[in-house]
């Protein structure tokens, strides 16, 4: 477990004879503060860690690291300089540890723990499809292994050197869920999880708004290649069905291994089967050998998600029982959940974000699904730059030929509107409103028993608030 004397070591580049003062976690929550933790003070746009310095003391924290004053009255042992004098002391707990800039340091104590522990690390990219990948992964090689995931979507400069942080000598694995929104950042968060596995989901649009192209995205998830070791130890585990990704082979000195549904893959699948919420069903191949399986993930493009996974399990040398044991754990499925309204309607909420590359999956799933009459809302999607017009084409053409009846929510989804009315879908089985609360009143008085809704938006629309008031539909 990280202590106080690794923390010192980190900071000052020392390594001092202190008392074995053990660091349970870090957060930078002070409520989720448990005793024994390390309280990073990080300030904020919207608030300044450094104000609940003393609700961390008083839940337990043993240390808090700040960059300015705070009023508790507590030792505060100031690294700014790096150094420590001769005769140092170290206080009884808690007390402050004051440095230049707390978000640098909580990343440099992250670095340093990291080289100290025995492990490999799995780390994971793309624009669709990070988070449902990383708990399946972890799924798969806790079959073996002792195995940490990254929580929840803690996937940036912040949230993987607290994960790290978690991190104790009895782990064997990590799996770490790695973000892009800038170039470098990728990179940089390797200098910091050091992954010898780097497994590439895909390239999409969403954050093209930002990057400014699929072409810029694609470099920046690439630094994760880049950054693997050379082979044998390195090992890239690349979407074979998207172009970007499988020219990634070029950029990195690891052992390449490709997936998908093509026989050219290394490991690809056939025989694909959606089951609706009862999960797909599909052939896997690999090398000479070949399984059926079916598993608790919903629709076809989860496929890959399971690729994924597989290939993480036979790099890490798992047993096909051992792998076939982990996919079929069935809390692998994240974001979209089927809830039951009184009325007897089906709605999938896949509420969390969008893009057009997971609508048009959540489009595919819904054809999947047997119901009365098939619905849509779908909420506009955001930061897509220079696609917004031809992602929101392409998820209202497809809209099209699977609903009965679809509502767009947003101004940008009037696209998706028009381009569904282009299509074919008849404009009485079709509505666009410009907010969620008249989306929930038109969803109100046209669903039926036995439908099936799939409701699905970016983040931003909160399109989230619409299911408490739906499940509660007598």
């Amino acid at each position: 477990m990280l202590s106080i004397t690794d923390i010192f070591e980190a900071l000052t580049g020392t390594r001092l004879v202190l008392p074995a003062l053990a660091i349970s976690e870090a957060v930078i929550d002070s409520r989720q503060v448990i005793p024994g933790a390390m309280f990073v003070a990080l300030p904020g746009e919207r608030t300044d860690g450094h104000q609940y310095v003393g609700e961390a003391f008083q839940r337990g924290a043993n240390l808090a690291l700040i960059q300015a004053d705070v009023d508790v009255h507590s030792p505060v042992i100031d690294l700014r300089a790096r150094v420590l004098p001769d005769d140092f002391n170290l206080p009884a707990s808690p007390f402050c540890i004051r440095v230049d800039n707390t978000l640098k340091a909580l990343q440099e104590i992250a670095r340093f723990w990291r080289k100290r522990l025995n492990l490999r690390v799995i780390g994971i990219t793309g624009s669709v499809g990070k988070s449902t990948t990383k708990e399946l992964v972890a799924e798969v090689l806790s079959q073996r292994y002792r195995t940490l995931k990254s929580p929840g979507n803690l996937n940036n400069e912040i949230g993987l050197p607290l994960t790290i942080l978690q991190l104790g000598f009895g782990y064997e694995r990590a799996v770490v869920e790695m973000g892009f929104y800038v170039l470098g950042e990728i990179s940089f968060l390797c200098e910091i999880a050091k992954p010898q596995v780097g497994i590439l989901t895909n390239i999409g649009t969403v954050h093209a708004e930002r990057a400014g192209s699929q072409e810029v995205i694609a470099r920046g998830k690439a630094e994760l290649v880049q950054a693997l070791p050379p082979a044998p130890d390195g090992v890239a585990i690349l979407n074979y069905d998207d172009e970007r990704v499988r020219q990634m082979a070029s950029l990195t000195q690891a052992r390449v291994i490709y997936y998908g549904l093509s026989p050219q893959a290394h490991l690809w699948a056939d025989e694909i089967e959606g089951l609706g919420l009862e999960g797909i069903r599909f052939r896997i191949h690999h090398q000479h050998e070949s399984i059926s399986i079916q598993v608790p993930l919903i629709g076809q493009h989860s496929v890959h998600t399971a690729l994924r996974a597989v290939a993480a399990g036979l790099v890490e040398g798992l047993t096909w029982d051992q792998i076939v044991s982990g996919l079929q754990q069935g809390h692998s499925q994240l974001r979209l959940a089927a809830v039951r309204t009184h009325n007897g309607a089906l709605i999938l909420d896949d509420t969390y974000n969008a893009s057009p590359e997971s609508t048009l999956a959540a489009l595919n799933l819904l054809a999947e699904m047997s119901g009365k009459r098939r619905i849509a809302v779908l909420g506009e999607m955001l930061e897509l730059g220079p696609y917004e017009l031809e992602g929101h084409e392409k998820v209202g053409v497809r809209a099209a030929s699977v609903v009965d009846y679809l509502i767009t929510v947003g101004s940008r989804a009037q696209i998706i509107h028009q381009a569904a009315r282009s299509a074919g879908l008849s404009a009485r089985r079709a509505a666009w409103v410009p907010d969620i609360v008249q989306a929930t009143e038109a969803l109100r008085q046209l669903m039926q028993e036995g439908d099936v809704i799939l409701i699905k938006g970016s983040h931003g629309l909160r399109m989230d608030r619409m299911i408490s008031e739906l499940e509660a539909l007598a």
